[in-house]
């Protein structure tokens, strides 16, 4: 039998312990949360609202004491600058946990589909951002080795593929790797995340999902991740990465389905990212799920809105200014035209909701 000293017993307790800290899913005893929805390539509208939020100041350095902000998933695709936005998010880990909050970037489904190899949605300017000066000769290298070999000599066909593979693909595709820059960090993310009694995730709890744990969701992703299975949870149309029944289907229909959610996860709310709004925060089943993808980056609406939780209670910060988002249908209407009201004449949300008022 092995002896230990007590130095070594104290070392091994103080490593359990950090081990334990790291894997931490749930947090208690938070003043204030800021949730922030899909940013897909949106730096800009990403900062601008982390300023209203009052969490990072003029030189985007964490100012949030103990906040604890959620980003939702889906930083990348469809808009140019998700690594400036990665980046800054990384920034504020460290910062936030020393003044005692906490950053949780969640995982979304275009994170997955990064690492995976799923590029449909990577926007050109998201390639660009990892160009080097030997930007030209990596894909010269990765040419010979991925291109047709029948072909390889044909003009037309060469141009084609190197259409497909910008300048930066490589890089982008390194990164992404599970030993890649941002790979390492994705397998350290999780999929959900409880804070006090407000569950977070990307998309949804499905009833197929509804009994798992968040411990054993985040170890299913972490695993699949890890060993990048596309055939598995990861991908899975109902899994917490996909699954928009929460955000589309009729209330009535899957109350019961809501209802068991949250008392398995034994929470009073739910905050989902995933399906955008048309620019508001939108709350569903009485306020007990809370759509926070407000379409953010220009790509989409532009639109300036965060959740914000305060004591327990939930907020729309629309465009700098803190609106209580309504628990009834009946007071959805008031909600909805004083956010419009914030928003400049034209925007896609102040149309919508204009439209409203005329039936």
């Amino acid at each position: 039998m092995i002896k230990l000293t007590m130095m070594s017993r104290l070392l091994l307790i103080a490593l359990f312990a950090l081990a334990k800290l790291s894997a931490q899913d749930v947090f208690t005893g938070v003043q204030r949360i800021v949730a922030v929805g899909d940013i897909h390539g949106g730096f800009t509208e990403f900062v601008t609202i982390l300023r209203q939020a009052g969490v990072i100041d003029t030189s985007n350095k964490w100012i949030g004491g103990a906040t604890h902000l959620v980003q939702l998933g889906d930083v990348l695709d469809r808009g140019a600058d998700s690594r400036k936005a990665l980046d800054l998010l990384a920034s504020l880990e460290a910062p936030a946990k020393k003044a005692k909050g906490r950053v949780h970037a969640l995982l979304g489904n275009h994170e997955v589909m990064n690492m995976l190899g799923d590029l449909r949605y990577v926007a050109p300017g998201e390639f660009a951002a990892f160009a080097t000066p030997g930007s030209a000769e990596l894909r010269n290298q990765a040419y010979d080795t991925l291109a047709d070999q029948s072909r390889k000599s044909d003009a037309a066909y060469r141009k084609q593929w190197e259409t497909e593979h910008p300048l930066g693909w490589v890089e982008h595709r390194q990164a992404f790797a599970p030993d890649g820059r941002y790979g390492k960090t994705f397998l350290q993310r999780k999929a959900i995340v409880k804070i006090n009694d407000t569950l977070f995730l990307h998309a949804g709890i499905s009833a197929k999902f509804a009994a798992m744990s968040i411990e054993e969701i985040n170890q299913n992703t972490r695993k699949e991740l890890k060993e990048l299975i596309a055939t598995g949870f990861l991908m899975d149309q109902d899994s917490p990465f996909w699954y928009r029944g929460m955000a589309t289907d009729p209330e009535e229909t899957l109350t019961p389905l809501v209802e068991t959610v949250l008392k398995n996860f034994d929470v009073k709310r739910i905050v989902l990212g995933h399906t955008p709004t048309t620019g508001a925060i939108m709350p569903r089943f009485n306020g007990r799920v809370i759509l926070a993808d407000v379409g953010l980056a220009g790509v989409y609406n532009g639109s300036l809105v965060s959740l914000v939780i305060e004591d327990g209670k939930a907020f729309a910060l629309h465009r700098g200014t803190k609106l209580a988002i309504p628990s009834s249908p009946d007071a959805l209407f008031g909600y909805l035209k004083a956010a419009a009201a914030l928003d400049p004449a034209g925007t896609k949300f102040r149309n919508y909701v204009e439209s409203l008022g005329q039936r």
